[in-house]
């Protein structure tokens, strides 16, 4: 047996070593981040595009500063239309410079650093295509939830979740839509945009700098692979490990009976050595009484006239055993025996057959010395 819980330690801490390992590499894939900003870091192209309410009458004004390294721009706003407003969007471009829509499902949370001169909260909106609204040249066709953000005139970072962006009201009332359709899709975003609140100064103007603008989010597919690589490798240890136990404890078993094979209580003692009349006497005596659950060493002392120092010293010189030792080896052997070679037979019926009254006192002896239950060794000698 010991040369089956060497090989299943390495085993399983080979098993358990690699399966950290790709824990590791799973986990780490599964974890995506795409840059936008700066430009040299994106794998999607885009361009920056200034948006402002002169379409509405109004006068704002946006002046981009750079969107290669960073998105830095001025904007005014004016109160010339009812609602002003004043933005720049990353509008995404195919290799040719056109429009186009990306699919950003795989990402559900952006990240950035920013900080405005003078501080104001500012809004970030997400352009999407909702089902059942005809598209039209005019960006109100789009859905375009947004979250709002702080910015101060120191740097701050910034981190939206993309699964939790609000529609307007206005949209909604605009498309005579339900309130309740508030999920929406990131499977075709023509863009981002980043612009004004309702809290932003008027009349004055105003710097944005932000930078390392990143898409995060998670491919479950890797998470997938790791619980299906980790549920059938570990499966396939345990039946490996059940099988090789059960094999290597076969084995054992074997041996032992082989080994144990000269104390069975049914073949006949060989006394040739044990010229002394004594001697013979004890292991006659213990081979044709051991069955007997009253037999203890005062009944042995009574019955051959030997005292309990002799027998003691006998039974360590001889064979290395105690009394009690020696009687249990005797039972316990012959129990094996009787539990292989009588499966009918319950391991009640054989305790008591070999001098046990209790069984679960005999359970115990018997699991110290062939390393199971009588009930598992019973199985194995019946299917081994």
């Amino acid at each position: 047996m010991q040369k089956f819980y060497t090989n299943a330690f390495i085993s399983g801490m080979c098993l358990l070593l690699l399966s950290l390992l790709l824990v590791y590499a799973c986990v780490s894939r599964s974890y995506l981040s795409l840059p936008l900003v700066p430009v040299s870091e994106s794998e999607l192209l885009w361009r920056a595009v200034p948006r402002t309410d002169v379409e509405e009458g109004g006068s704002s004004q946006v002046n981009i500063l750079d969107d290669q390294f960073s998105l830095s721009f001025d904007y005014t706003l004016t109160s010339k239309a009812q609602y002003p407003y004043a933005e720049v969007a990353l509008v995404f471009v195919d290799e040719s410079r056109q429009p186009r829509q990306v699919d950003l499902t795989a990402y559900d949370a952006i990240s950035f650093n920013t900080k405005c001169s003078p501080a104001n909260t500012m809004v970030l909106s997400v352009y999407t295509i909702e089902q059942g609204v005809p598209l039209t040249d005019k960006l109100v066709s789009y859905r375009a939830p947004s979250s709002y953000f702080s910015c101060g005139q120191d740097w701050s970072s910034v981190h939206l979740d993309l699964t939790r962006l609000e529609t307007p009201q206005w949209w909604f009332d605009l498309h005579k839509l339900d309130l309740s359709r508030q999920e929406y899709r990131l499977d075709k975003v023509p863009r981002i945009a980043i612009g004004n609140s309702f809290q932003s100064p008027a009349n004055q103007t105003v710097s944005v700098l932000i930078n390392n603008i990143t898409l995060s989010g998670r491919d479950w597919r890797y998470l997938y692979f790791l619980a299906g690589f980790l549920l059938l490798a570990w499966s396939g240890f345990a039946v490996w490990l059940i099988k090789q136990y059960t094999r290597s404890l076969v084995q054992s078993l074997a041996r032992k009976r082989e080994r144990d094979r000269p104390l069975l209580a049914y073949q006949q003692l060989s006394i040739a050595p044990l010229r002394d009349r004594e001697k013979t006497a004890i292991l006659q005596y213990m081979a044709s009484e051991y069955a007997n659950p009253e037999l203890d060493l005062d009944t042995m002392v009574a019955a051959i006239n030997i005292t309990r120092a002799k027998i003691n010293e006998i039974l360590k010189s001889e064979l290395g055993y105690t009394f009690i030792s020696y009687l249990n080896k005797l039972r316990l052997t012959e129990a094996a025996r009787l539990l292989a070679d009588k499966p009918e037979a319950n391991v009640g019926e054989i305790a008591y057959s070999v001098g046990y009254k209790n069984t679960s006192y005999f359970n115990k002896l018997f699991k110290e010395e062939y390393g199971c239950t009588p009930k598992t060794y019973k199985s194995v000698c019946k299917n081994p």
